[in-house]
């Protein structure tokens, strides 16, 4: 009877259902919910706020530096930088804007993804419209006033981490584009707006300063540029992303055990890991295809995004096994459901991952958690 073994065990085997299956379960409930109260608002852009700092116009998205302060031996001089410490004076009106933009298409996309309403897609199309077509109401396709300081500089490269807010609002509308409510004005437009950014940030200096940079904000630049050339259908600028993280990005910011040796250096490693590894997980969620798969791309030297997640999954399990110093900042609101085991759960069909992933804050609440999580709707980025 050593025959029926086998049989016995399959039929007592419960197989897990697909991962998407499984993420839409968990977020359902978070998902109709949120999508509505986006139901509820009306789009606030850029110019419903400006600050007198501000060397741009109305219709330019203007941020401060975090981490820069008043000199106390010289208060109205220059400020002087304290870095991994935000400083709670600083204009954040455009950025907390542009964070809200970024939840309501989230969550309205992930809900038609859901239910197939078209309310979901009427109300999402007020908001695009808002941001990217109207005339009094649209931002400028450029980053030239972010992250300003005062007496120091009227816009940095740097700032254009800043937009990262904005892939999954083009994601969501990638992901409803194919829907017979769509209006197909409104979604030329947009992806008119997106090209004429994705060319700012490629030919502008502060681009090319981001393209090069060697941590967190280079690999933010290719996760957006990644996002907006798959909108926009940019084949060539697509096969350029997949090589820069090929030749670039993953050998010239990994270590050989999976970590990020410049954000190890931060004064905030535990959360600079997290957010790294997540916007590495997003470019290769992005970007691969079944010709070209980034999840199984490997450096000579045994480098790749597998092994990245491999290294801290153990920390995102149980923080106090953490080896570096704790962040000066936020290091309490770490972990929360982190991009980089829900995409990566899908991608090796990893149901550990998963499981994890599944226990973890699903809406956090504490800002510098949230605008270090571009990706909250990870539904709508599973195909």
């Amino acid at each position: 009877m050593i025959w029926l073994l086998p049989v016995i065990f399959l039929l007592n085997f419960k197989a897990e259902p697909p991962v998407k299956q499984q993420v839409a379960a968990i977020l359902r409930p978070y998902i109709l919910k949120e999508a509505a109260w986006a139901l509820t608002q009306q789009p606030i852009t850029v110019t419903a706020q400006s600050c007198p700092r501000s060397a741009g116009g109305k219709h330019d998205f203007y941020s401060e530096g975090d981490y820069w302060w008043p000199n106390p031996a010289n208060p109205s001089g220059p400020y002087i930088q304290r870095d991994g410490l935000t400083n709670p004076e600083i204009f954040a009106a455009h950025r907390l804007a542009m964070v809200r933009f970024s939840k309501i298409i989230g969550a309205l996309a992930s809900a038609y993804q859901i239910t197939h309403d078209k309310k979901y897609v009427r109300h999402a199309l007020l908001h695009l419209k808002a941001w990217f077509i109207d005339p009094e109401t649209l931002m400028n396709p450029n980053l030239l006033y972010a992250q300003a300081i005062k007496g120091v500089a009227t816009g940095r490269g740097i700032g254009i981490i800043d937009t990262i807010q904005l892939i999954e609002v083009i994601q969501g509308l990638e992901s409803m584009q194919a829907s017979s409510f769509m209006d197909k004005p409104t979604l030329q437009g947009v992806k008119n707006w997106v090209n004429k950014y994705m060319r700012w940030l490629i030919n502008h200096q502060y681009g090319k300063d981001e393209m090069n940079a060697k941590n967190n904000h280079g690999t933010c630049w290719l996760m957006q540029v990644a996002c907006f050339a798959k909108f926009t259908v940019s084949k060539h600028l697509l096969n350029f992303c997949v090589n820069h993280y090929k030749e670039v990005l993953l050998p010239t910011q990994m270590a050989t055990n999976g970590s990020f040796p410049l954000e190890l250096k931060r004064t905030k490693p535990y959360g600079y890991s997290i957010f790294n590894l997540d916007a590495m997980a997003t470019i290769c969620q992005t970007l691969s295809t079944k010709e070209n798969n980034l999840w199984n791309y490997e450096t000579t030297d045994g480098k790749s995004i597998k092994k990245g997640i491999v290294f801290l999954y153990p920390y995102l399990k149980d923080k106090r096994k953490w080896p570096y110093p704790h962040d000066v900042m936020q290091y309490e609101s770490y972990p929360v459901a982190q991009t980089s085991l829900v995409f990566g759960a899908a991608a090796y069909h990893n149901q550990q991952w998963l499981s994890l992933w599944k226990t973890l804050e699903h809406v956090p609440t504490d800002e510098g958690i949230i605008r270090n999580l571009p990706v909250r709707h990870p539904l709508i980025w599973l195909n």
